[in-house]
């Protein structure tokens, strides 16, 4: 049987990265972090930083140098968090919300991999793509 326990973000610095995603997501950096490997918790899964000498930072969207991952945060309020994000450092690099309200903006944290604050609380994800709550 297999078991997520990690996933591993490569970085040049990783207490520097470690720092700005445990400010994101309000959780400490896992004690015992160092130079070469840092983490976070959470629950049974660790978001881990490790070191790479020559690391190059994805250039989203551009295909020559992909994003290989992203992560996404649900968030209630997207403008107060947005406005921590980047105060943090990251950097706004697309805003796909629509009238309602709902949906996502793509961010780069302050090496270049991007993230997502989402807010799609109540939406219902068919096969045709996503259905937006209703409003009265």
């Amino acid at each position: 049987m297999l078991k997520l326990t990690d996933f591993i973000i490569d970085c040049p610095d990783t207490m520097k990265l470690a720092a700005f995603y445990s400010e994101v997501t309000g959780r400490p950096i896992k004690e015992g972090s160092h130079e070469n490997w840092a983490g976070i918790q959470f629950g049974e899964i660790e978001l881990a930083f490790i070191r790479v000498d020559d690391y190059r930072a994805p250039q989203w969207p551009d295909s020559e140098h992909p994003k290989q991952f992203h992560l996404d945060f649900e968030v209630d309020d997207i403008e107060s968090e947005q406005r921590r994000v980047l105060e943090l450092g990251a950097t706004l690099q697309q805003d796909f919300i629509g009238p309602e309200g709902y949906g996502w903006r793509v961010y780069t944290d302050p090496i270049g991999h991007p993230f997502c604050l989402c807010r799609n609380k109540g939406v219902i994800w068919t096969d045709q793509g996503p259905t937006w709550p209703k409003h009265d």
